[in-house]
């Protein structure tokens, strides 16, 4: 918090709402689900912060470590009128306010600028990914259990697979699994796609069943104490054709080349141009439709983007995945996803399911 209030003071703002559950979580270490009520928290230059969660979620602030003012609101209470009254106690005149421009929809932005008129509003999102881009070391053990249980989920996955079974029946059993291991939410919907259905980047599982000759992919990550893990892996169900086995051969090696190029100081585009180069050199670029990874950490995707038109330094300290793929329509998809961390002298991996191209008897 202290960082981003400096940011405040060095930039002339007054006074910011952040109000994304995750920015929220960030700042605060409260986590919530707020669905349709206001949540939020009111940051200033100097003086103390105010959270703002619906008043049944008091108690649950409190318990996560929040030491300041809460705005707890019920469904009859007109917030934005408690708020007011709080920012008016704490400073005389906000000339600048900071806010999600992303995330605050118009209506709420409305209240804001019809309270402080002639107030400017610019954009906290920038500082808030580069804050977040960086992680301390309590955030690296976190993020490291967390891409355990991904592992765990792997395996989990892998062994559930019997010809006959459908997709939708494997995700019950690795979610069943996480839940008896304390695990209570998924970080994005559990993706396990078999056959010609790993052909979308983005499917949705169904209630199509496996069988013999189909690669099945598993794309799937858990939150763990408020923080992401992403894991994605292709295996074959009893045996494979050359053309699986020529695409897959093809995405490993453009995921090792790109991992064994990571280190402080490497372009986020470079990193993109190694894998989708082998992929293209392949003839498959055509079939790689996306960037090769994302930032990660309170959400599962989040800064940096890892894109060939990206030309930010890589640093020590980010942590991120590296995903290439190619989706052949109606043949097969493969994708192999590993996390991975910048350390002072190259790269450390939190995922570490093997990525040799597996036979599932």
């Amino acid at each position: 918090m202290q960082s981003f209030m400096d940011w405040m003071k060095q930039s002339d703002i007054q006074a910011s709402f952040i109000t994304s559950k995750e920015n929220v979580f960030y700042l605060s270490g409260f986590r919530s689900e707020p669905h349709e009520r206001l949540l939020g928290i009111l940051a200033f230059q100097d003086e103390e912060p105010i959270l703002v969660c619906p008043a049944m979620e008091k108690e649950d602030a409190r318990n996560a470590g929040w030491e300041y003012e809460i705005i707890g609101h019920s469904d009859t209470d007109r917030p934005w009128d408690m708020i007011e009254k709080s920012v008016n106690a704490r400073i005389r005149k906000v000339h600048k306010w900071a806010i999600e421009k992303e995330h605050l929809n118009v209506e709420r932005y409305e209240e804001l600028k019809e309270r402080y008129t002639g107030a400017a509003f610019v954009s906290a999102e920038e500082k808030l990914r580069v804050l977040r881009m960086i992680k301390d070391e309590k955030e690296l053990e976190i993020l490291r259990k967390a891409a355990e249980f991904a592992d765990f989920a792997i395996q989990t996955g892998v062994e559930e697979i019997k010809e006959g079974k459908s997709e939708l029946e494997i995700i019950a059993k690795v979610e069943y699994e996480l839940k008896k291991k304390g695990i209570s939410e998924m970080s994005f919907s559990t993706m396990v796609l078999t056959g010609a259905n790993g052909a979308s980047p983005h499917g949705n599982p169904g209630s199509t069943k496996i069988k013999k000759g189909d690669l099945v992919l598993f794309d799937l990550g858990v939150v763990y104490q408020g923080y992401c893990s992403d894991i994605t892996r292709t295996v074959a169900y009893d045996h494979y054709n050359d053309k699986q086995e020529e695409i897959y051969q093809t995405v490993l090696k453009a995921q090792l080349a790109a991992v064994e190029a990571v280190k402080p100081g490497v372009k986020a585009s470079q990193l993109d141009k190694t894998a989708r180069k082998m992929i293209a050199d392949a003839g498959y670029g055509d079939y790689f439709p996306h960037r090769l990874g994302h930032g990660l950490g309170v959400s599962v995707h989040e800064y940096p983007a890892l894109t060939e038109t990206n030309d930010l330094t890589m640093e020590e300290g980010m942590v991120f995945t590296i995903e290439p793929g190619i989706y052949v329509p109606n043949v097969a998809g493969v994708r192999i996803e590993d996390d991975l961390l910048i350390t002072a002298d190259g790269v450390e991996s939190f995922t570490k399911f093997p990525k040799d191209l597996q036979i599932i008897k």
